[in-house]
């Protein structure tokens, strides 16, 4: 709910809650969303994908002395928060007054390359961002993806079980979520481990709406083992001059029992089509066959 002054007021006991334990808080959006026309937009996203190293990604690029981040990595706008408006996304922003000496700023959320509609979202009000996007071996990221919900508490089954019955807990889900604003995307968020992978899907619907030379696609494990490099090509992606974070650390990073033979074989062959794709698509060789 917002007030007659542009900002949000509490409408339910839990955001109620969170402003009576974090005053600041509450103080700090009432100034964000009343400052809202001298904030900016962003000049480009980290699109996906989930459990790819979008996190790490992020944290290098915010310590980039060019780089203003927003309140948080992950705003979930062009996904979840559609709704709420384009003032209410401008005030996660910096103000137009700090944006200077060539400064970007830019936020991460990977669910933006899976939603059905988030890259229509994003085209109509960020025509011109970049867009950057991490890749994970898919076999690797959808086990990840699995132990995530399992220590979040989301995920019961085994994981076989859950790839098992995928395709019936997403049924039809895409086409509920684009027929109804308003329709839950708990199953299409949380449930789809393989969904996910099939990362050549995805990107064409994108590469229908942007230029290829508007996106940057980076590996997931080049930025584990070599990091300096995705990030160096990110920052010339963005125009930014050269410059380096003492250190890369790995962040949200699982801990978990390794994925069995049989599983990871079974996996390999359900994506290799779907890779080979991919390759032939960005006209690039991620080596996950």
């Amino acid at each position: 709910m917002s007030s007659d002054l542009g900002f949000d007021i509490p409408d339910s006991p839990s955001q109620l809650f969170k402003f009576q334990k974090n005053r600041r808080l509450f103080f700090w959006w009432i100034f964000h969303r009343l400052t809202t026309p001298l904030r900016v937009l962003p000049d480009f996203l980290i699109i996906g994908v989930m459990k790819g190293g979008t996190t790490s990604l992020f944290q290098y690029l915010a310590k980039h002395p060019q780089i203003n981040p927003p309140f948080r990595k992950e705003i979930k706008f062009f996904d979840l928060h559609y709704k709420q408006g384009l003032n209410w996304y401008r005030a996660h922003f910096p103000l137009k007054a700090k944006m200077t000496n060539g400064s970007v700023t830019g936020e991460a959320t990977p669910y933006y390359i899976f939603h059905p509609m988030a890259a229509q979202r994003v085209a109509k009000d960020l025509p011109k961002a970049k867009l950057i996007v991490v890749l994970r071996n898919p076999v690797d990221r959808a086990y990840s993806h699995y132990n995530h919900m399992v220590r979040v508490g989301r995920e019961k089954l085994s994981f076989d079980d859950a790839l098992e019955i995928e395709d019936e807990r997403l049924f039809q889900e895409e086409e509920k979520i684009t027929s109804d604003p308003g329709y839950s995307t708990f199953k299409h968020l949380h449930y789809s481990y393989k969904a996910r992978g099939r990362y050549v899907e995805q990107i064409t619907k994108w590469l229908e709406l942007f230029p290829r030379e508007q996106m940057l696609f980076l590996s997931s494990e080049e930025l584990y083992e070599q990091p300096s490099l995705p990030y160096g090509a990110a920052i010339n992606f963005l125009g930014l001059p050269k410059w380096e974070p003492e250190k890369f650390k790995t962040f949200n990073q699982g801990d978990y029992d390794g994925l069995s033979a049989k599983s990871c074989k079974s996996l390999s062959e359900y994506f290799k089509p779907y890779n080979q794709q991919l390759y032939e698509l960005l006209n690039m060789d991620f080596g996950w066959n």
